[in-house]
């Protein structure tokens, strides 16, 4: 199943969840974290877990979890939540990772369920590699850009947090692991937003974030394949097939089969 846009949703409004998934959104993320005031944490624990516990009636949305950062006692509650529920959301987002160790722990609690580490600290992004390794079920890397740039000093725009994103890409690339990009943070700005998203996928992000219903058509645009690219694809691979071979006036190798099967991937082919 294609992953390409992770919609956020506060858990406190489960009149969103449907209309969250009619965008369609590959993956609806209940937040337990940024968007629900700590007031009402118990209360959206209980919402997002109630909601899982039910089967999912949207076979082309998946649903993930984000708890709050397993180093304060809500993520503490978060979890030990989960663990007695007995429910298995899709994935769970762990905040603010910032070493292998925290997912480890994590991960020998939670009895397989898929994990996507947050990378949003200088720590974290030092440590992606060893995050991204730190357990085969690890799904994807999430590039978090608003905490980062917080602990950078830095401004939350593309340029700043270039050098940080192209690491948390070459860890994910390493482990064969989803990277996951941030969302874009200004809802009035639909270029901005599609700009993002291509950069985003040139440099090799296999999904990205949305904070917005409205964000999540130009980011599976982006995120999907040209029917021309998928033609391509096939093409390089078919040459590919038989030794050296040329396509559109280019020398076919290895390196380009294998950015061929990526295209084919992510366009939803074997």
């Amino acid at each position: 199943m294609p992953r390409r846009s992770w919609l956020f949703t506060p858990a406190t409004m489960p009149e969103r969840f449907e209309r969250a998934a009619a965008t369609g959104a590959d993956v609806l993320i209940l937040d337990l974290e940024d968007a629900v005031a700590p007031d009402r944490k118990d209360e959206a624990r209980r919402i997002a877990l109630d909601f899982l516990a039910q089967p999912n009636a949207w076979t082309h949305t998946a649903r993930a979890l984000r708890v709050n950062s397993p180093t304060t006692s809500y993520g503490l509650e978060d979890l030990l939540a989960l663990i007695h529920s007995g429910t298995k959301p899709d994935a769970v987002i762990i905040p603010k990772t910032d070493s292998p160790e925290i997912v480890r722990l994590i991960d020998g609690h939670l009895g397989g369920v898929p994990l996507v580490p947050l990378i949003e600290s200088a720590r974290g992004v030092e440590n992606a590699a060893a995050i991204a390794a730190s357990s085969p079920h690890v799904e994807a890397l999430f590039f978090g850009a608003a905490d980062l740039a917080a602990d950078l000093g830095a401004t939350v725009g593309w340029e700043p947090l270039l050098a940080a994103r192209s690491r948390v890409v070459t860890a994910a690339a390493m482990a064969r692991v989803g990277v996951i990009d941030s969302p874009f943070f200004d809802l009035r700005d639909a270029e901005g937003l599609a700009d993002e998203a291509k950069r985003a996928v040139a440099l090799g992000f296999t999904a990205k974030a949305a904070i917005h219903p409205n964000q999540v058509a130009p980011i599976n645009a982006a995120l999907t394949p040209t029917p021309e690219a998928v033609a391509e694809a096939r093409l390089i691979l078919a040459e590919n097939a038989k030794g050296v071979g040329v396509v559109n006036g280019r020398m076919i190798d290895e390196a380009m089969a294998r950015k061929a099967r990526r295209i084919l991937a992510a366009a939803g082919e074997s």
